[in-house]
């Protein structure tokens, strides 16, 4: 994780003190502004001129909003290739996004003139952007309903939650509701290795939500380094 942070220093040194939210096309090349929302597809942001810009989550690489990292992942709707963007939950050896987790948008609000106020970013437990997250990847959300709502309308469609540990495959749908234990079970169980006590812990649940995933997949980055 130390070349991923110097990615962060680098990217954000000089701009710390007016930072706000920002969209990472590639490597060195960013646009900071205020991100006025997504659609899972494509991201809307005001720019530092006032200037509202679409970028689509095939054309860039991840944006931070509000401090949360989204990372754009080629998906498979049905038997249609897409890509989206997922907010990741928590970063390190493990990461653990969700898809559906912010209200959607189709068309970007109006320009605010008065700018909102600016935030420093860091690593924090939600990570930062950047590439180093394991790209080139596909899911498969089937013929899920899509998430994608009208400006202002909350999300119709319950949060998905995926899994994934870089170098060994894609990332995976890991099931927060209470169902499919047993598949949930043993894809922890194959992605948190080399922690004993996380492993019997895993073991000795009976049931998995979301806030039991994230502090699994948190505990596990914490301990193994």
């Amino acid at each position: 994780m130390k070349a991923f942070g110097l990615i962060i220093l680098g990217l954000f040194m000089g701009h710390l003190l007016h930072a706000q939210d920002a969209v990472l096309i590639s490597e060195g090349n960013f646009v900071r502004g205020v991100v006025q929302g997504t659609n899972f597809e494509s991201v809307f942001i005001q720019t530092d001129e006032q200037e509202v810009k679409e970028y689509k989550a095939k054309d860039i690489q991840s944006f931070i909003w509000n401090g949360d990292t989204y990372v754009s992942k080629p998906i498979i709707i049905g038997k249609k290739a897409a890509i989206k963007f997922f907010k990741l939950i928590e970063g390190g050896k493990v990461n653990l996004y969700s898809y559906g987790s912010t209200s959607a948008v189709e068309e970007p609000a109006q320009p605010r003139v008065k700018a909102r106020p600016t935030f420093g970013v860091g690593m924090g437990t939600g990570g930062g952007m950047g590439g180093g997250l394991g790209g080139g990847v596909s899911i498969n959300l089937g013929g899920r309903r899509n998430t994608e709502q009208p400006s202002g309308a909350a999300p119709k469609t319950k949060v998905l939650y995926f899994i994934e540990k870089p170098g060994t495959g894609p990332i995976q749908e890991i099931y927060a509701d209470g169902s499919k234990t047993t598949t949930t079970k043993a894809l922890l169980l194959q992605k948190l290795t080399g922690d004993e006590g996380l492993t019997e812990s895993i073991k000795a649940t009976e049931s998995f939500d979301d806030k039991t995933l994230i502090a699994l997949v948190k505990s596990y980055n914490e301990s193994v380094k």
